[in-house]
């Protein structure tokens, strides 16, 4: 089976799936789990996107994570390591019918606060959602069955957005006060 980047609109249905995921998550994790937010596209009312809820976790350490693989395991999540990005534990779940993406760091890591921001800049901000559907709509057009060329089209876009995140949440505080967690 091939993974298609199919781009669907905005579903009420995303943030209670993050809500249960993260609960059960939680549960298996224990004192491994310091917070949990909803991020990516699904977190973002209105804003279209492939029906895969992503997650962050902030975990105590990495190691202390990378032991609790086998629970990960058991709840269908695939241990991939940094899969490119130093510092992050990464975990897909649902094979080529994706439904989950995991991104752990440890507390304090600076790729927290760029998701964060990414995530509440697009909140705040119509315009970018508007946009950032619209490429992420031509992307899964030109690349339906290519998850690289689907995040290279959006690459240029998506660091261009997230340096203004990052300078909107500096001057309106959300990167210097601590961020809670949806749970």
């Amino acid at each position: 089976m091939v993974r298609r980047m199919t781009v669907v609109d905005y579903s009420e249905q995303w943030p209670e799936l993050a809500t249960r995921e993260m609960e059960r998550l939680r549960n298996a994790l224990g004192d491994v789990l310091v917070r949990a937010h909803h991020i990516g596209s699904t977190a973002v009312s209105g804003l279209a996107a492939k029906p895969i809820i992503d997650l962050l976790l902030e975990v105590v350490n990495l190691e202390a994570l990378d032991a609790r693989d086998e629970d990960m395991q058991s709840f269908g999540y695939v241990p991939r390591g940094e899969f490119g990005i130093p510092g992050r534990r990464y975990y897909p779940k649902g094979g080529d019918q994706r439904t989950h993406h995991i991104h752990a760091f440890a507390v304090g890591d600076c790729h927290i606060a760029r998701h964060l921001a990414f995530r509440d800049y697009l909140r705040a901000h119509p315009k970018a959602v508007e946009s950032y559907a619209a490429i992420k709509m031509e992307a899964g057009s030109e690349h339906a069955t290519d998850p690289e060329g689907y995040v290279a089209y959006k690459q240029a876009y998506v660091e261009q957005e997230v340096k203004k995140a990052v300078h909107w949440a500096q001057r309106n505080h959300h990167l210097t006060q601590r961020p809670e967690g949806d749970l």
